[in-house]
């Protein structure tokens, strides 16, 4: 059962950080001005809801932020779709004072398409989605590449592509030892798998699962490897065969991240409020 933690304009990119006990996020594009804001919410252990004077803005105007993930600095690493005026990039964000750095925005000299989620692997490379959800929401020019993953080697500064069999990737996640990485493939409405190999690239593509009705966005998984994945009734949670063993009733949600003091807590965005439920499987 989810529980309300706070009414706000909650869309995407959750991010738990355990030293704050503060939840980050990224509010919904504003069609007409394409303004996206990224958010902390400071939170007050399992007390919920909360007071709306806890939310804070971080950064405004954040180029059509999308997914984020936390470095291993303690920065957030973030999806910025672009606009027709800015490029698409991964940054990276200091929350203290919302000062960002580009960390790649281009392969091979071209541009970018919208990316949309991120992942750090424990050896410190950014795994990240790139579809071309900007171009056909009208809000970045046609694609110069396919849409793909992309995993960048933050110390010889290498970007390389090491998938591009989608429709639409979207969210993604590592296995507990890192050995598998799922993709959420929205509008093939499934999530594949693949076999990282050496942590470096990534072999045998298969089904994972179908997801229905709607489409897969936010993945996330736990310790004992389960794979929880948002779709239209909420979010699906599977057991590491693909079975669908438990499911979390919240028509609307798009994104979540797991956090609390035990990290059982799943803190979940769904565009007018965030809300937190303890999954379980049957």
């Amino acid at each position: 059962m989810a529980v309300r933690v706070v009414e706000t304009d909650a869309h995407e990119g959750p991010v738990y950080v355990a030293a704050e006990d503060a939840l980050y996020f990224t509010t919904t594009r504003d069609p007409a001005t394409q303004r996206v804001d990224i958010v902390r919410l400071a939170l007050d252990g399992d007390r919920f809801p909360v007071e709306s004077e806890r939310l804070s803005v971080v950064r405004r105007d954040a180029n059509v932020a999308n997914g984020m993930a936390l470095d291993g600095d303690g920065r957030l690493l973030v999806c910025e779709q672009g606009t027709h005026s800015r490029r698409a990039a991964i940054t990276r964000i200091d929350p203290r004072n919302g000062h960002a750095e580009t960390v790649v925005d281009h392969w091979r000299g071209l541009p970018l398409n919208s990316p949309n989620d991120v992942v750090v692997a424990r050896d410190g490379s950014v795994w990240f989605t790139d579809p071309a959800y900007g171009d056909l929401q009208g809000f970045r020019p046609a694609p110069a590449l396919p849409d793909a993953v992309y995993r960048h080697d933050p110390r010889s500064g290498e970007l390389a592509m090491v998938a591009s069999a989608f429709d639409k990737p979207n969210g993604l996640a590592f296995s507990p030892r890192e050995d598998v990485l799922y993709v959420g493939d929205s509008e093939a409405r499934h999530v594949k798998a693949f076999d990282v190999i050496d942590g470096r690239g990534l072999a045998g593509e298969r089904i994972f699962a179908e997801i229905a009705p709607g489409y897969p966005d936010g993945i996330k998984v736990d310790a004992a490897g389960r794979v929880h994945v948002s779709f239209a009734g909420g979010i699906q949670i599977l057991d590491p065969s693909g079975r669908r063993c438990g499911e979390i009733a919240l028509p609307g949600a798009v994104n979540f991240a797991f956090g609390g003091r035990r990290g059982d807590v799943l803190f979940i965005t769904a565009d007018d409020a965030v809300w937190a439920a303890v999954p379980g499987c049957d």
